[in-house]
């Protein structure tokens, strides 16, 4: 579809709008916008009575797996546990990763997050050798051809146990990272000597100028504290380069005390935040015949009253981590609106699926600010009750201000890779 009204210029009249997005304080505010070609300006068009339909900029995603998606036909979790995850990705990586079958699924992955309105995505990469040769450059690909749709970056993703030293057996991949201007990631644990590892990895980052991005705590298990050293490793060795922690479920089983005492550290420590709901709700707290009893969402609210940067992703799509899952953000946000309590709360939690992710990755902020590239999501709902309450299948999705084509792939595109090996 082309831009409606006279050379590309048209505004839209009667939209909903998050109050945070437009300067002010309103949960919801009823306002204006004007397309002019490919950018959002300050200037009037062609009117289009939009009934006070709900408009946001598209999502950013900075948490996915999109090495890993869709392998749930041939590698399903077998007991729906955190362990029985990693060894059926464990096999299912050595058995099947080759670089055609990485690159069709996260060609599809992309085609859903795309259809569904997301506009920039941090995935991480497996990088145990000899994976990482294989999926480090298959990204790189997908990166040239995805632009101008789909900005993205990727962080690699090993254990801090996968070494016997982690700055000399992490560097070549480290190597690899930096030469596709990646960030450097790992997945804390516990184990003894962990805070010389986390020293190593600081090293190995900082050697290459590199971003860090961390898995960190993804238990209920409270003695799991790694984000309170990663916290206390950033402080300690005055690093000034952007740190993300994803997970950090076991804050919510801690004393309060203690709990609260970390955040007031990582506020300190100026780190990025990234919660993720949905799989973590699927994975925590399962044992066979027993009813969940704790969500596994870390403390967004706490967190957020400290001035720390917090955001939500998708994470895993259609894996042995989370065995559903389209990439779709509005999905996100309305889930994690149910499980964190997001309602009745602030009104500016919408930055944390738009403006939060993008300060921090790095990423250009979705905005309607005049000149921004008019990039943005058309809803059949006026508030968000109703924005919530029905999947929004029927919602149109602008870039560069002309409408694009919603329709999402079909699963059958994977059919030839799902053969269980």
């Amino acid at each position: 579809m082309k831009p409606l009204g006279e050379n590309g210029l048209w505004r839209l009249r009667n939209v909903t709008v998050p109050g945070c997005l437009v300067g002010k304080d309103d949960d919801l505010v009823v306002t204006n916008l004007t397309v002019d070609g490919d950018r959002f300006a300050d200037r009037g068009g062609t009117d289009i009575e939009m009934d006070r339909a709900i408009v946001l900029p598209c999502f950013v995603d900075m948490h996915t797996h999109l090495d890993k998606g869709h392998i749930w036909p041939r590698a399903s979790n077998p007991d729906g546990s955190f362990m029985g995850a990693l060894g059926t990705v464990s096999k299912d990586r050595t058995a099947n990763w080759s670089a055609a079958d990485v690159r069709t699924r996260m060609e599809f992955s992309l085609k859903c997050a795309y259809a569904h309105g997301t506009a920039a995505i941090r995935t991480h990469i497996d990088s145990l050798v000899p994976q990482d040769e294989i999926s480090w450059p298959v990204f790189a690909e997908i990166r040239r051809d995805w632009e101008g749709r789909i900005d993205l970056q990727a962080s690699s993703l090993v254990g801090c146990d996968s070494f016997e030293n982690v700055r000399e057996d992490y560097a070549d991949t480290a190597d690899i990272v930096a030469g596709a201007g990646g960030v450097l990631g790992i997945v804390t644990y516990p184990v003894p000597d962990i805070k010389t590892r986390l020293n190593d990895f600081f090293h190995l980052a900082g050697d290459r100028e590199l971003d860090v991005d961390f898995h960190a705590d993804e238990t209920m298990d409270a003695s799991s504290e790694t984000l309170r050293l990663i916290a206390e490793t950033v402080l300690e060795s005055r690093w000034d380069r952007p740190v993300t922690v994803g997970h950090c479920c076991s804050l919510s089983t801690q004393d309060d005390a203690r709990a609260m005492d970390t955040l007031d550290l990582v506020a300190k420590a100026g780190i990025n935040i990234v919660s993720l709901p949905m799989c973590n709700l699927y994975l925590q707290d399962r044992h066979a015949n027993r009813t969940p009893r704790n969500r596994g969402i870390t403390l967004v609210h706490e967190m957020v009253a400290r001035g720390i940067n917090v955001s939500f992703a998708s994470d895993n799509t259609r894996d042995p981590f989370y065995a559903y899952g389209d990439l779709d953000m509005l999905e996100v946000m309305r889930q994690a609106t149910r499980i964190g309590h997001l309602d009745h709360s602030r009104a500016d939690w919408p930055n944390t699926f738009l403006g939060n992710p993008a300060k921090a990755c790095g990423f250009k902020p979705p905005c309607f600010e005049t000149g921004a590239p008019a990039d943005f999501i058309v809803f059949k709902a006026r508030t968000w009750t109703e924005l919530f309450a029905r999947p929004q299948s029927d919602r149109m999705v602008f870039r560069g201000g002309e409408a694009i084509d919603t329709t999402l792939p079909d699963y059958s595109e994977l059919d030839h890779l799902m053969e269980k090996s």
